[in-house]
């Protein structure tokens, strides 16, 4: 029997609410601020929870304003909108479907608007189905999956690049399952590959133009897309199976981000960052 690494529990809808887990992700910064992202203009997707709301708060400690996009979760944005304001840094939540290029459009104007211009862009949203097989993925779900995962990446990069200088950064959110692969998630981590050969090409695409393009593969890290995705008895072992026998939690990820989209990273670009609990994956 795998070793219980958390209360059983599961969630009927994707991508998940943040204040309904138990217990409740971890996702302040561990250290003050030092100014590294100070007057930078920072737009994530899926920023209310998670991940992205870690990353949303660590950057605002560092000086950014932030403008974030999600689902429909809305008491978890405005939860983030609190913490980010408390960090002394403007936020700007916006919620719809990031699948959809017109939207993604529409987000980078209002931010850019708000904060008078963007400098980093974390490509974060994502969904995952789990299914025994794969004829048990349906044509809808196969192109809602690669819409939310790897399209609005293309959307937000494309509408995002007239407004990047020298300097500014594009991070993206890929997954320790692109490079071990998952037969469980088997759409899912096709996308999550897909976004390092993205993430490897983008990069070379704008070196001349000084802006850097990296990526995070994050392992088994506890935010709410995980009881939104498996029953509470997968739930009640996740993580367990990584070298560190734990699920990770989101401020043990986000200071990645915090250092890919800083001038501590100036000389990566192309690169992959893996917070994973200890798996090696050679990548």
């Amino acid at each position: 029997m795998p070793e219980q690494t958390l209360p059983p529990q599961h969630q009927a809808s994707q991508p998940g609410h943040e204040s309904e887990m138990n217990p409740k992700p971890d996702y302040a910064p561990r250290f003050a601020g030092a100014g590294r992202l100070k007057g930078k203009g920072v737009i994530i997707t899926g920023g209310d929870s998670g991940i992205g709301r870690a990353v949303a708060v660590a950057m605002a400690r560092e000086g950014a304003s932030v403008a974030f996009i999600y689902k429909e979760e809305h008491e978890d944005a405005q939860e983030t909108v609190r913490l980010i304001e408390a960090e002394g840094g403007k936020a700007l939540p916006m919620a719809g479907d990031v699948g959809q290029e017109a939207f993604c459009r529409d987000c980078v104007a209002k931010a850019a608007d708000a904060f008078g211009g963007i400098d980093v862009l974390v490509n974060n949203a994502a969904e995952q189905h789990q299914r025994e097989d794969i004829t048990e993925i349906s044509e809808e779900q196969l192109e809602r999956t690669f819409r939310t995962n790897i399209f609005s990446y293309f959307f937000m990069a494309k509408a995002v690049r007239p407004l990047l200088k020298a300097g500014g950064s594009i991070i993206n959110t890929t997954s320790v399952t692109a490079y071990k692969g998952s037969p469980q998630l088997l759409d899912y981590s096709s996308t999550k590959g897909a976004i390092v050969a993205f993430t490897r090409s983008l990069s070379m695409a704008l070196a001349k133009d000084g802006i850097r393009v990296n990526a995070v593969a994050p392992g088994p890290i506890w935010t709410p897309l995980i009881p939104a995705t498996f029953d509470a008895e997968k739930v009640k072992s996740f993580g367990a199976d990584v070298p560190m026998s734990r699920p990770g939690q989101p401020r043990e990820v986000a200071s990645a981000y915090v250092f890919l989209a800083s001038e501590d990273a100036s000389y990566m670009s192309g690169q992959v960052i893996h917070p994973n609990g200890g798996t090696v994956v050679n990548g």
